[in-house]
């Protein structure tokens, strides 16, 4: 079993916790069990760092309102950290998640593209139960398992309390807010939801340098901003990704009024954040995602080499 199987394993749930960690020690870590080595082994954990843990981590960060796991899966161990989100919308943008899938299998195949000074963490569903409203799909899935690909289902979009998750965030939130000029739930009260609590905790857990979330479709990627405005670093990460992928540029989404959306709190607390709206519904336009996220982890690097 190779760690590409292993993980597919570990998103689809098949693993208890404690066996889990048990085969990625087996496949991770090196083999220091004999007596002989005892010694050697306890100098060696005493002085144990970062860049010693295991390269792949996968941790569930909460469960959505119909009890499904919310999941992460971290690489790396650089004090730098990045974050990238799919499936905020669940099924109404499926192809977010399976392009965040396909970053996860890319990272664990072919480590040597992650700088060691950088950790990337991957949250492939936000929204697992309105992927599975819409798809019928949980955990790790591929293309050719999404029942109708063109057919794009709107209450896919919400979380089983019919709530638009990337309205339930604290920027300027209100209990009613707007999608394409419609009225939409953004829950009781901001973090009502609790995949938007799991988004929370995880953000102040791992205290990411910039965040990246993928949507569908608009073929741009837009900055954000909640009171103070955008930040200058969220300009520069917008710029980054947009030029490496080809995506177009927007500064400040005004197609219609928004409340209460992750990036915009992100921006209210200082994180740069950047939607990253893909052009098809049905693709992820994989060439040119890999270029976006090579390009923001080179940037990374860059920034961490001039501090």
């Amino acid at each position: 079993m190779g760690r590409l199987t292993l993980l597919k394993l570990l998103t689809l749930g098949v693993f208890p916790t404690i066996i889990v960690i048990g085969l990625m020690a087996y496949f991770i870590l090196p083999d220091t069990h004999t007596q002989e080595d005892n010694h050697q082994v306890e100098e060696h954990a005493s002085s144990t760092n970062q860049q010693e843990l295991p390269f792949v981590r996968q941790k569930v960060i909460g469960k959505s309102v119909e009890g499904r796991d919310i999941t992460a899966v971290t690489f790396g161990s650089g004090d730098t950290h990045l974050l990238f989100i799919g499936g905020m919308h669940g099924g109404y943008e499926w192809n977010t998640s399976l392009l965040a899938y396909d970053m996860i299998e890319q990272f664990t195949q072919t480590q040597e593209i992650l700088p060691n000074d950088i950790s990337v963490t991957i949250v492939p569903s936000l929204n697992p139960d309105g992927l599975f409203a819409a798809t019928g799909l949980e955990g790790h899935f591929e293309y050719e398992d999404v029942p109708s690909p063109s057919t794009r289902v709107a209450k896919g979009r919400f979380n089983a309390n019919e709530v638009d998750l990337n309205r339930n965030f604290d920027c300027k939130w209100s209990s009613e807010s707007s999608w394409r000029g419609k009225k939409v739930s953004a829950g009781t009260a901001v973090f009502s939801e609790p995949e938007a609590k799991a988004l929370r905790d995880l953000i102040g857990e791992i205290r990411p340098k910039a965040v990246v979330f993928w949507h569908s479709k608009a073929n741009n990627v837009y900055a954000s901003e909640c009171e103070e405005g955008v930040l200058p670093e969220t300009l520069t990460l917008m710029n980054t990704y947009a030029d490496a992928a080809g995506y177009g540029k927007v500064e400040k989404f005004d197609a219609y009024p928004i409340t209460g959306d992750a990036e915009g709190w992100l921006a209210s607390i200082g994180i740069p954040a950047v939607t990253v709206e893909l052009q098809s519904a049905e693709r992820t336009e994989w060439t040119r995602n890999l270029a976006g996220v090579k390009a923001v982890l080179q940037l990374y690097t860059s920034l961490e080499e001039q501090e």
